[in-house]
């Protein structure tokens, strides 16, 4: 009785800074081999992806141009790791991880924003809401070791991170 919403089996939370409670997700393959008619070895995939990394490409940018461009659904059921794993093996990955980096690109874009139009107290609510997630994300990353143990997100150097 206590735990009536378990019985429910769409319960889904809801989102951080809005109303909605957004329950659209792609469902993964259930067979993890790759398929039969891809043509790719795993070697030329991680050759891919690196290629694509070093002309200055985001991991989930990397897996787009793969699935449409080449036909290669899911790298990991061709390699066997995913794509920000290759790239560390490669020492290819980017220093930030990608949600917080394009966090860090929207606050920065916003404040740019905000410098020519001082009036927008709507955009001055929505930085105060991004750059509270950027230190809610920056806190997780903190505690789980993807960045130093010191770094801090600071407005006046963030336009230099992101550069």
């Amino acid at each position: 009785r206590r735990h009536r919403f378990l019985l429910h089996a769409n319960f889904t939370m809801g989102r951080m800074h809005s109303r909605g409670k957004g329950n659209a997700r792609s469902a993964l393959p259930y067979k993890r081999s790759p398929p039969s008619w891809l043509k790719f070895t795993a070697e030329e995939v991680e050759q891919n992806v690196c290629r694509l990394a070093k002309k200055g490409l985001t991991p989930s940018q990397i897996g787009v141009v793969l699935r449409d461009s080449h036909g290669i659904a899911q790298v990991r059921s061709v390699t066997g790791s995913k794509i920000l794993r290759l790239l560390k093996a490669n020492a290819l990955a980017p220093q930030l991880p990608e949600d917080l980096y394009m966090l860090i690109k929207k606050a920065v874009s916003v404040r740019k924003h905000l410098d020519r139009n001082r009036k927008d107290k709507d955009s001055k609510f929505r930085l105060i809401l991004i750059e509270s997630r950027i230190h809610r994300l920056a806190r997780y990353y903190r505690l789980n070791r993807k960045l130093p143990p010191n770094w801090k997100y600071e407005s006046a150097t963030a336009s230099a991170l992101v550069a």
